[in-house]
């Protein structure tokens, strides 16, 4: 039985585990991100590999940013990195094994239709909503990245013309108005115009935390705290309005909702996105399944394995 080892790289860690071929996730090994370059990611990964018992036959590798063939375009969130760099090709150079490498979150919508919330679909959308919002497609039974790999960048599809400022530079994406990020500045600006009175920054210091994590926004919802209920209606209808315009272009017939938001909410999450973009759908809204994620953060690690039992098959 081969052994493949999926990786997640994000911006403060790294992650790694061997996964069987029944998605069986095992003991996870993690490392903070290093923040001069690619190449010292790729030492700090072939580290974590060397801790395993045994060595990985191949490995898959889930990141941020724009990837095609294994070329990394301006990661987010990854110091020092040059506009273009071939981390598939020297990734497997340095570790002597076959590696695949995938945008984050499409290897994470591959983990879930592999073996959790997306499994037994052929078309599927996939939103995580995190610090950013992200998406991933699989369409007739098969991961679709486009013909530059850039394909699923929910998050950048514009929802509000000339609206909320995005982190990418251009106005009314849904990462504007849904990305944790952009919903904490909300919620500064409301609290500092002294028009409006929050418990969110209480919630945040009695839980130690230094910003507005998901576990904060889950209580203040909770709670009922106005700005965060008026913060998070407008993140949902966002999100909504992207989802409907995704099925009326491509027609598919699940949605998996995954990301720390999702993990903290759970099904009501789905089932609330669910109810806001049915009035935007023009294609029948029977039989679309609205579903959270249910691998957590196994996602990422079982998505990327995948892409490296397929490397390993490929030769």
């Amino acid at each position: 039985m081969a052994r493949i080892a999926g990786v997640d790289i994000g911006g403060t860690n790294i992650t790694a585990a061997l996964v069987e071929d029944d998605h069986s996730v095992g003991d996870r090994l993690k490392v903070a991100t290093p923040t001069d370059g690619p190449k010292a990611v790729i030492q700090a990964v072939a580290d974590l590999l060397e801790q395993f018992d045994t060595p990985a036959d191949a490995v898959g590798i889930g990141m941020p940013g724009p990837i095609n063939d294994g070329v990394v375009s301006t990661p987010p969130n990854l110091r020092n990195w040059p506009d273009e760099y071939d981390f598939g090709k020297k990734a497997a150079k340095a570790l002597g094994v076959p590696v695949a490498v995938g945008n984050d979150v499409n290897v994470a919508i591959l983990g879930e239709w592999e073996a959790g919330a997306g499994r037994g679909s052929r078309h599927v959308l996939g939103v995580w909503m995190g610090t950013g919002v992200g998406g991933g497609l699989i369409l007739d039974g098969r991961p679709y990245t486009g013909p530059t790999g850039a394909a699923g960048e929910f998050g950048h599809m514009i929802v509000r013309a000339g609206g909320a400022q995005c982190g990418c530079g251009r106005r009314g994406c849904i990462e504007a108005y849904a990305g944790r990020a952009n919903m904490e500045r909300f919620v500064e600006r409301a609290v500092a115009s002294g028009g409006f009175e929050s418990s969110i920054y209480d919630i945040r210091d009695d839980k130690g935390k230094d910003r507005l994590t998901s576990s904060v926004w889950a209580k203040a919802l909770k709670e009922e705290d106005a700005v965060t209920v008026r913060v998070f209606d407008d993140a949902i209808e966002a999100v909504a309005i992207g989802i409907a315009s995704v099925l009326n272009l491509l027609d598919v017939d699940r949605v998996v909702i995954g990301g720390g938001v999702a993990e903290k909410l759970g099904q009501d999450l789905a089932d609330r996105i669910k109810r806001a973009a049915a009035p935007h759908t023009f294609v029948a809204f029977e039989g679309r399944d609205f579903v959270v994620a249910e691998l957590e953060d196994d996602s990422g690690i079982v998505g990327a394995a995948a892409l490296g039992r397929a490397a390993l098959i490929l030769g």
